[in-house]
């Protein structure tokens, strides 16, 4: 499992292109792990290419080793805004050992972007890798990550499309997290969360 984790992170980890990230078309990427107990809920600004901006509202819940996150809201595309809606599902598939310094989860979700006269569904998968980081002293604990992601994405034909998102979570107090991440290959951009843990 840690080997074929390793070969699907070079696989995809040299594309180029242009879309946005993740089941709604915005660069906004997930740690390997869940932040939470119960739920969360949060909001995200983000920059894709181009010059945009997008707003979502989050909210994610979990059971067990499984979480389901749900998010939505607007991207402003320069001559049109889009209304995103995205599904995505996180199960933890990797624990670190001596011999893999990484834990990972398995990222999945559908999503589309709706305007007025277009729309676009996308599919996506991904794996993302990371470690938590838990500075002596310190009420702040910090998990950097990489997520490679595969998206099928359909709206006037289907396009296979490869991105790597790089990001971090900052847990800043037991109810709160900060979150940023960069989006490259077939996305570019960078969003900024704040979420509140339960």
């Amino acid at each position: 499992m840690q080997r074929n984790a390793f070969l699907f992170v070079v696989l995809l980890g040299g594309v180029s292109g242009h879309l946005a990230a993740q089941a709604t078309g915005t660069p906004s990427f997930n740690a390997p792990y869940r932040a939470f107990s119960r739920h969360e809920f949060g909001g995200t600004i983000s920059f894709p290419r181009g010059g945009n901006v997008g707003v979502e509202g989050q909210y994610r819940f979990g059971y067990q080793r499984f979480d389901v996150g749900v998010r939505g809201g607007f991207v402003d595309a320069g001559a049109t805004t889009l209304f995103v809606l995205g599904v995505e599902g996180r199960a933890r598939v990797i624990t670190h050992t001596d011999k893999f310094p990484a834990d990972g989860a398995l990222i999945v979700g559908v999503g589309g972007r709706f305007a007025n006269n277009s729309s676009q569904t996308l599919l996506m998968g991904g794996l993302s890798l990371g470690r938590r980081i838990d500075p002596k002293d310190s009420p702040v604990s910090i998990v950097p990550y990489v997520e490679p992601v595969l998206y099928l994405a359909s709206g006037g034909g289907t396009d296979v499309l490869l991105a790597l998102g790089l990001g971090a979570d900052f847990r800043l107090s037991s109810v709160l997290d900060a979150r940023v991440s960069i989006g490259f290959g077939d996305v570019q951009g960078i969003a900024f969360s704040a979420v509140w843990v339960h």
